[in-house]
């Protein structure tokens, strides 16, 4: 796209409306997950425990964009209502790992539903090409500016 040499036009700016969209999934996805009540963290902790079953704290936190300190504070939230567990000591020096239980597969089940229902809104419109070549482009735009970060960032 273009760019001015004052500025970025944000009409044309792709970064832009990505934010945009990005901010519009957020809102519509805490709607959702608010009478469940859930965040997004607290969904997105849930789903990678499904699709993962004994990860570390460190690797939801990586998973669910958030600091380790947050899902720490999450995970004993979780574990104290029964939606996950953790062995009461692991290998000296090993993360301990986590999984969910029965009541935390019940509580994604419901939030999926809601999140579901999100994303079709969101996609509404797009018929199945267009929405992979969106997907692939946004892959791309990820390894591109993963790729030219510093190391160490």
């Amino acid at each position: 796209m273009h760019q001015a040499s004052d500025g970025i036009h944000l009409d044309s700016s792709l970064g832009y409306a990505l934010k945009e969209a990005s901010s519009a999934l957020r809102s519509a996805m805490e709607e959702a997950l608010r009478p469940l009540g859930m965040t997004i963290t607290h969904y997105s902790c849930l789903e990678l425990l499904a699709q993962g079953p004994g990860m570390s704290g460190s690797e939801l936190a990586r998973g669910a964009f958030v600091t380790r300190q947050s899902m720490h504070v999450l995970l004993q939230t979780l574990e104290r209502d029964g939606a996950v567990e953790r062995p009461p000591e692991d290998a000296v020096g090993k993360a301990l790992p986590v999984r969910l239980t029965a009541r935390g597969r019940a509580s994604l089940a419901a939030a999926t539903v809601a999140v579901r229902d999100v994303e079709r809104r969101m996609l509404d419109g797009l018929g199945d090409a267009e929405q992979q070549r969106v997907l692939d482009a946004l892959h791309r735009m990820t390894r591109s500016l993963r790729a030219d970060a510093p190391r160490g960032a």
